[in-house]
């Protein structure tokens, strides 16, 4: 049986069978709010109460490698971490890390089964997205940690995760439109511009007594977040006034009230990682309840990893289709922002990237053809496995080399003719890097 890649599939029976109930639960267009996870909390014993200290991170693009960056850091200081992630790739598994692991079968079937039943008990509609984030909640609190990691699934405000009551600090990445569909629709209370509502949206986390750790976003965007910090009772520890970093030779440099650093590149590609990275600094310097030295903050630039975000495959059954030595790399994203920070990445100005794109249709199509047009050697466009996606004739051809279409990645890359010194890009959805991962063997662990 087909199922979207929301849902995955499990080799386990067990594991299976609960996945089975998720994928049989409606997507609750248009209600978004926190009556349903509070109320599943509740008859949970409130989980989320019990937690180690929280390191909580929003944002529209960036806030997944934050995430890794910060989980590198704590581990490479000796912490054990619990990270709580969306979307998987390629195995549900992957949304849940206990104690620097993936959840095991066993752990995952017994939690999710738990929720389902207390949620059917007691007649809540729960979504996919609140039966995870309580199973994530029941183990990290029965399991010992030093720290917990949690990545907002949507917003920020209404996410599920924004129940958990006192953070030890809460962070914001990059900041753009997406998700249209549930954050860009005025409601009761919110601003009217709609670069200002996805800030109110993602500050929305902010609690009394955690630095709200951010970027800087542009006067209206920085107003929004500076009044929902207020609102909560805490504070904004900002890019450019409160922190900063710097490219350097060899890396860059970060600097804040503590001092300055001289930090290693990342090894997550692309200029916008040093971004990424600077903020996990922050956070880590602006709480007092986790030492962190010097030292881990340097070996996090090596340790973290992010799948599929400027990610270069290995070698495997989907790269050996290409000429030998052919870059070959693999990013999830699907908004302008991603689209700059990959046209920055491929900065060299000559078509030389062979796109493969497969995008949902809720998405912009020109996303990464715009920023990418003057780098575009070919475009070939695939389908998005289980969900509805855009075909070769939304490309508006006007940007980019006319738009070819594929009946999937393999088939794409037979189909290309790359030369010497050229390179090829798969990208659109993190739903196709997850069939990409696993059709080239490398799944995420």
């Amino acid at each position: 049986m087909s199922r979207p890649n929301d849902f995955a599939v499990s080799e386990a029976p067990a594991v299976q069978t609960q996945l089975d109930r998720l994928a049989a639960l409606s997507v609750p267009q248009g209600r978004l709010g926190l009556d349903v996870i509070k109320d599943l909390c509740a008859h949970l014993g409130h989980p989320e109460r019990a937690l180690p200290p929280v390191f909580h991170v929003a944002g529209t693009n960036g806030k997944g490698s934050t995430c890794a960056f910060l989980r590198a850091a704590l581990e490479a200081a000796g912490k054990t971490v619990h990270v709580f992630t969306s979307p998987h790739l390629v195995r549900f598994n992957e949304r849940i890390r206990v104690a620097g692991t993936l959840i095991s079968d066993e752990l995952l079937a017994e939690l999710l089964a738990e929720v389902f039943d207390v949620a059917e008990t007691h007649g809540i509609g729960a979504s996919f997205f609140e039966i995870s984030t309580a199973a994530a909640f029941l183990a990290f609190s029965r399991i010992p940690a030093d720290a917990c990691i949690f990545e907002v699934g949507l917003g920020g405000r209404l996410d599920a995760t924004n129940v958990i009551p006192d953070p030890l600090v809460c962070g914001i990445a990059a900041l753009g439109i997406d998700h249209e569909q549930f954050l860009l629709s005025p409601s009761e209370g919110t601003p009217d511009d709609p670069f200002a509502r996805i800030a109110f949206e993602k500050a929305g986390i902010a609690k009394a007594g955690a630095a709200l750790v951010t970027l800087s976003y542009g006067p209206g965007m920085n107003e929004t977040v500076e009044a929902q910090a207020e609102r909560a009772g805490t504070y904004v520890v900002r890019a450019g006034s409160d922190w900063s970093t710097a490219p350097e030779p060899d890396g860059f440099s970060y600097q804040d009230h503590k001092g300055l650093l001289h930090l290693p590149r990342p090894r997550l590609s692309g200029p916008h990682q040093t971004i990424n990275a600077g903020l996990a600094v922050a956070m880590l310097r602006h709480q007092d309840a986790i030492a962190i030295p010097d030292a881990a903050l340097a070996a996090a630039m090596d340790w973290a990893r992010w799948p599929a975000r400027l990610q270069r495959l290995e070698a495997g059954p989907l790269t050996a289709l290409l000429p030998e030595g052919t870059p070959c790399w693999l990013d999830g994203g699907h908004n302008p922002d991603a689209g700059n920070a990959l046209a920055q990445h491929f900065r060299e100005p000559r078509p030389y990237v062979h796109l493969v794109i497969g995008m949902l249709a809720n998405k912009d199509p020109y996303a990464l053809i715009r920023p990418l047009a003057a780098q575009l050697a070919s475009v070939t466009v695939v389908p998005v496995p289980g969900h509805e996606w855009h075909g070769a004739e939304d490309f508006d051809y006007a940007l980019s080399p006319e738009a070819t279409s594929a009946a999937g990645v393999r088939a794409a890359l037979e189909g290309l003719d790359v030369k010497e010194g050229e390179v090829v890009l798969i990208g659109g959805s993190l739903y196709l890097a997850g069939t990409v991962l696993a059709a080239n063997h490398q799944l995420p662990d």
